[in-house]
């Protein structure tokens, strides 16, 4: 996946987590006040190759499998995905980029 996307891993830690610890992160950082998912956090120490920190809450994954009818493991992948996604610098903030989210999200777990 990130070769295919032009990029070099380095050093990609995925971190799981409570909704509480990653709450605790998306306000100390993002100051939103929020549940999430998942926080990322690229490591821009050298752009040559992707390095960061995915933070992933267990218990919204747990939550969103249930909400959208998804096996555990299926969602637990595409927040992994997604995460990575992230790294290698798609945003999901406006319409457009979350449409163009979803189907590289799509594409590379069928793919895998």
């Amino acid at each position: 996946m990130i070769r295919e996307e032009n990029n070099s891993p380095q050093n990609i830690n995925y971190v799981f987590c409570s909704d509480e610890y990653l709450s605790a992160l998306n306000k100390k950082y993002l100051h939103h006040n929020t549940y999430t998912d998942i926080l990322t956090f690229p490591d821009l120490t050298n752009p040559e190759k992707l390095s960061g920190d995915i933070y992933i809450s267990i218990d919204r994954i747990k939550e969103n499998a249930a909400r959208y009818l998804q096996a555990f493991d299926k969602e637990l992948a595409r927040v992994m995905v997604h995460g990575i996604l992230h790294l290698l610098g798609y945003k999901d903030k406006t319409p457009g980029d979350k449409a163009l989210m979803i189907r590289k999200e799509n594409y590379y777990l069928n793919k895998f």
